[in-house]
């Protein structure tokens, strides 16, 4: 009788299934999406940009710096004063160096605003600044 038992312990180690590969080809799979996805990046808000008709799209703007109408600036979803523009620059220009800075302004921001960002963007090292319109 001890036989039989001894027997039918190791009928049951062998009958269930090996889930291994597919949990393989899920790793791989999920590997595959995060290496080829694209990230969205934001500002943080919504700025009305002003028209141009000389616009063209900036392929690899990896710095997104939005300025609204009433002064604020906004990188990465947080509003930042205007003296903490260049270390934010900076910071991620570090993470991403062949990235480009586009601001997007929006129509009635200040002119003094608008510049004091170029200028630190410029200031942190970033040749390639761009200002966001939209097409007419």
């Amino acid at each position: 009788m001890r036989r039989g038992f001894s027997n039918l312990a190791v009928e049951n180690d062998e009958d269930g299934i090996d889930i291994t590969p597919m949990l393989d080809v899920v790793f791989i799979m999920l590997i595959f999406f995060i290496v080829t996805a694209s990230f969205v990046k934001e500002s943080g808000i919504e700025v009305n940009r002003p028209d141009a008709s000389t616009s063209t799209a900036k392929p690899r703007a990896s710095i997104l710096v939005a300025i609204n109408d009433l002064g604020e600036i906004w990188i990465n979803k947080r509003q930042i004063d205007v003296g903490q523009v260049r270390a934010n620059i900076e910071r991620l220009h570090a993470e991403n160096p062949q990235g480009t800075v586009v601001v997007q302004a929006d129509e009635e921001a200040k002119t003094k605003t608008l510049v004091a960002v170029m200028d630190a963007a410029r200031e942190a090292g970033v040749t390639n600044v761009s200002l966001a319109t939209e097409k007419k």
